[in-house]
């Protein structure tokens, strides 16, 4: 199968990448189901890539039923190493303003109906997650962020809520009081994901609006959203072409392409023949060990 060095998850209102050269997409199925789109591949600054929307072209799936395993997975098969989540998100802080861009560092994941992991069914595994993105991705993004002259904040924790709802009034009241910074429905899974497959995770959390917290500022609703979202994609897409001509090939800067080192905890003299070759991709590495 083609190797993919970069992977590039879409949200809301960003369905296509722009400006790759020799695209094409491809059909792809997993053991966790079939992807929620098709998946775009290409080349960008001499990079291979591969897209794939979240939400699928046109916005059919909501934060709940979005196949997260099967959009990481799918990458992994492809060989990706690098994966670059971009998301719409709303604000928990009068400091981060709608327009501007935030790099999270931690996650609150309060999701419920989601499958959160690739360990099962006879083979477990136990990832840390206290660190769950990409530090050194994360310092690149921000100063590309700052050379372009957006708003951007570096660090700041996320909270998942399930949704597809937006916050009541009193919820929205009782996340700030907890600190939290920005508020999604998608970023903490795909985290997860990543982790356990061993790829540098970068989220980039655009900022659409307030949540309804915010006295002087209407509660949140589509049509403002999508007003944000318009212009954040521009934004998303020139830190993605910089972020391409800038990461390193070689990952000898973190530690995320290790990250399952020490997370089997399952007996490899136990394992399931059909579970084993289902996560080769994941664990090939630590059965040639």
């Amino acid at each position: 199968m083609e190797q993919i060095e970069i992977g590039i998850i879409g949200g809301s209102g960003f369905y296509k990448m722009k400006n790759l050269k020799n695209s094409r997409t491809i059909k792809m199925d997993t053991p966790f189901g079939q992807p929620t789109e098709d998946i775009l591949l290409g080349e960008l600054y001499g990079r291979s890539v591969a897209f794939i929307s979240r939400h699928g072209i046109g916005h059919r799936f909501n934060p709940s039923e979005v196949n997260y395993r099967a959009n990481v997975f799918a990458l992994k098969q492809l060989g990706v190493e690098k994966l670059i989540s971009v998301t719409a998100v709303g604000s928990l802080k009068e400091e981060l303003p709608p327009m501007h861009l935030v790099i999270p560092n931690q996650y609150y994941d309060n999701t419920f109906k989601r499958e959160k992991t690739f360990f099962e069914k006879g083979i477990v595994g136990h990832v840390s997650m206290a660190d769950p993105t990409c530090m050194h991705l994360s310092r690149l993004a921000a100063g590309h962020a700052k050379d372009f002259g957006l708003g951007f904040h570096l660090g700041g924790t996320y909270f998942n809520m399930e949704g597809p709802q937006f916050s009541s009034k009193a919820e929205s009241y009782v996340y700030r009081k907890l600190g939290f910074d920005i508020i999604g429905m998608t970023q903490a899974v795909e985290a997860k994901l990543a982790r356990e497959a061993e790829m540098c995770f970068l989220p980039l959390a655009f900022v659409t609006d307030y949540d309804c917290w915010h006295e002087e500022e209407g509660p949140v609703n589509v049509e403002t959203v999508i007003e944000y979202l318009n212009r954040n994609v521009e934004n998303a897409v020139k830190l993605i072409e910089a972020l391409c001509q800038s990461i390193p090939e070689e990952r000898n800067q973190c530690e995320c392409a290790d990250a399952l080192k020490f997370a089997l905890m399952t007996d490899p003299n136990s394992y399931p023949a059909e579970t084993k070759k289902t996560l080769e991709p994941l664990i090939g590495k630590y059965l040639k060990a």
